[in-house]
């Protein structure tokens, strides 16, 4: 038996998530079966899917009181039943809040730590890099001169959209985010052309003003007013990935959407974004984002705290919107 810590939930959550719904819990963990591996939690992902999970409003299983929190992470194979993976090996995949993980070696991701700094892994060089990919290439389809307005411009998600939308040739790149301090590092640290502050006054006029020829490519991840205030600005035939509903996920009555009829008048093209129906590409998406990263191509931005105890401190900031850049925990070092 192996002892170890894990972050389980304390209590039924019916509201925005806090600190105090989670609470730090000692476990034993057999030996890895077969096939499986025990992992080394090195750095864990906090993700806004983990709070709408936690009320019921995701697609993944619902956590219950005293289950352990969801979680993907980078770790480091420390022993392991699985002819794929060594001992010493990097691996990435769903772990939970946890500082050591027993799991099966079929799900997860064996990664080269040479191709980027560990810790990308789990942010623009993993599935919120792979996201972002997705939706810029392979939905979205950005061709040389379209304008894209991106949502949540200052999260590992939106950050990257913007970013990839420049490298495939996008003409204006314009963000929207919830502060001047948010604004700020879409222009300043990701290359936005600009970005809008919703809590402005005349937020909707500026992004008029943004696109006088209309919007080509908008990547949401807000729903509600954001988005139908994106779609009165569509040029025609433009095209809308919808990734995220952020203004959905702790309402307590669902906002009024969108008129369908611009949708037609429009003959705009809409498409909803899952990123599992694309995790065959994230060795090519990371290996690709590793190299915009080394070329200078690609800016990234963490918010990171030490321990796993901080980790409902953190995810807490997360939920209120005032994390700057991805959330991650770094819950131990990178090499023994």
């Amino acid at each position: 038996m192996t002892q170890t810590n894990a972050i389980i939930l304390a209590r039924a959550v019916d509201a925005k998530p806090v600190a105090g719904d989670f609470r730090m819990q000692a476990s034993e963990l057999v030996a890895p079966g077969e096939g499986e591996l025990m992992v080394r939690v090195i750095y864990l992902s906090l993700d806004p899917y983990v709070g709408s999970a936690l009320r019921g409003r995701h697609m993944t299983r619902q956590p219950q009181p005293g289950d352990v929190i969801p979680g993907k992470a980078l770790g480091q194979v420390v022993e392991s039943n699985s002819a794929q993976f060594f001992v010493g090996d990097y691996v990435t995949g769903e772990m939970g809040w946890r500082e050591l993980a027993l799991v099966s070696a079929g799900q997860m991701r064996k990664v080269d730590p040479g191709i980027a700094p560990l810790s990308t892994q789990i942010g623009v060089a993993g599935m919120p890099g792979l996201t972002a990919y997705a939706s810029m290439h392979h939905l979205a389809e950005v061709k040389a001169g379209d304008q894209v307005l991106v949502s949540s411009a200052a999260g590992p998600v939106g950050g990257t959209v913007g970013q990839i939308a420049r490298i495939m040739g996008a003409a204006n790149v314009v963000g929207i985010a919830g502060s001047d301090q948010k604004c700020s590092l879409v222009t300043d640290a990701y290359g936005f052309d600009d970005c809008i502050n919703y809590k402005d006054p005349d937020w909707k006029d500026q992004i008029a003003a943004a696109f006088p020829k209309g919007i080509n490519v908008y990547h949401d991840n807000v729903g509600g007013e954001l988005l139908d205030t994106a779609l009165a600005n569509l040029a025609d035939y433009g095209r809308v990935v919808l990734c995220g509903l952020a203004s959905q996920y702790h309402a307590d009555e669902r906002p009024a959407g969108p008129n369908p009829g611009v949708f037609i008048v429009k003959r705009a093209k809409v498409m909803g974004l899952v990123v599992y129906d694309f995790a065959e590409d994230q060795p090519m998406v990371s290996q690709k984002i590793g190299q915009w990263i080394a070329n200078g191509d690609m800016a990234y931005l963490e918010d990171r705290v030490q321990g796993l105890d901080q980790a409902p401190i953190l995810f807490e900031k997360l939920m209120r919107g005032e994390n700057v850049g991805k959330a991650i925990v770094a819950v131990a070092p990178e090499s023994l």
